[in-house]
């Protein structure tokens, strides 16, 4: 007799090493058959995309499918033993053979997800690319939103799956189930549900993108992302602020990128005592100062605005395009030091504060 016919536990050792042997097969030759597989699925792709990157989808899928493709030979090859009959025992009420099956389904099913959970990001990974070449800011960031609503989806089907492979239950009494606790937790999560929602309405309606500058009530900063919950804002302290989506719908959002034009004032508060001649002298300097950046400054306005008993109000109003805010502030800087030295020039004197201190002494009472 052949020592390979034994039989140990229900199975010859025959049936043992074929299993055994195809197991290790699949170990050792995992990454050539997988890389095989992602090639066959790039050339499908390709077909709807011509422009996928063949080595970004190999690094992204080739994992997932190593193992998968590990968990589905060794499940179906191991399940092509008999159970032995000395194990035949029950745990509340299930059978050991009957749990290792469902364990194994479920493996399967954890895998295949992660599977489709690569792919997802593969192909947000095609379309951000795309969004790149074209420039296009919000459809970036339009992908990632999407991709992270779709790998929740997936999750979730992923996980009814497994309790319908695992659990034997009715998919579709699971479903009336779950809707009678969705709408107990949707009253319990009513904020994040808003949150949800004024997500896809700051998508689809677009009043700002990643990388926007724009203020919400008293925070003001650049747009680094957009989610399903909340906005984050880099501060100019480079802070990170997390504003929920429902606030940023329903506040007054001021966005700066929009801008066709940036503004700036120069307002003087000249002494009261100074003369009409170097007022109007003054008024002449500064239209001087802003025409000799022609190149920058679209549009002004010089203009002697008030007079009251503190001094002499004049008020200077200029346009330039939308410059970077570092060049404008530098603008901002030559303005100023030409301003004081037309002053210097013109001897203008400026305003001085009045600061008057009353004391008032109450008489005593008594």
């Amino acid at each position: 007799m052949n020592v390979l016919d034994n039989i140990f536990l229900d199975n010859t050792l025959r049936s043992y090493c074929v299993v055994g042997g195809i197991i290790l097969f699949v170990l050792l030759f995992k990454r050539y058959f997988s890389r095989r597989i992602a090639s066959l699925l790039f050339r499908l792709l390709s077909q709807v995309w011509n422009t996928i990157d063949q080595k970004s989808f190999v690094d992204l899928v080739v994992e997932p499918i190593e193992w998968l493709l590990v968990i589905l030979i060794a499940v179906f090859a191991i399940d092509k033993l008999n159970f032995p009959a000395a194990w035949q025992y029950k745990i509340y009420g299930h059978a050991i053979d009957d749990i290792l099956t469902r364990l194994g389904i479920a493996v399967i099913v954890v895998f295949f997800t992660r599977f489709l959970l690569r792919i997802i990001d593969f192909i947000a990974l095609v379309l951000s690319l795309k969004a790149q070449a074209i420039q296009e800011k919000n459809d970036n960031q339009l992908v990632i939103f999407f991709r992270d609503f779709l790998k929740v989806i997936v999750v979730i089907l992923g996980a009814l799956l497994l309790v319908k492979s695992c659990f034997n239950q009715p998919i579709g009494g699971l479903l009336t189930s779950l809707s009678i606790v969705g709408a107990a937790i949707a009253l319990a999560a009513k904020e994040s549900l808003e949150n949800l929602i004024a997500s896809f309405i700051i998508f689809f309606d677009k009043p700002f993108v990643a990388g926007d500058i724009v203020k919400v009530n008293t925070v003001i900063g650049t747009v680094e992302k957009i989610g399903l919950r909340s906005t984050r804002i880099r501060t100019a302290d480079k802070t990170l602020v997390t504003v929920p989506n429902k606030q940023m719908v329903d506040s007054v959002v001021d966005n700066w990128s929009m801008r066709s034009q940036r503004r700036g004032e120069i307002k003087l508060e000249l002494a009261a005592q100074t003369s009409t001649s170097k007022i109007q002298d003054l008024i002449e300097a500064l239209k001087k100062i802003l025409q000799s950046k022609p190149e920058i400054i679209n549009t002004y306005t010089v203009h002697f605005t008030d007079i009251n008993k503190n001094g002499i109000l004049i008020m200077a109003e200029y346009f330039t395009p939308h410059i970077p805010f570092e060049i404008f502030n530098q603008l901002r800087e030559e303005l100023g030091f030409a301003v004081k030295d037309a002053l210097e020039k013109n001897c203008v004197e400026m305003a001085r504060a009045n600061n008057t201190v009353t004391i008032i002494n109450e008489a005593k009472v008594e």
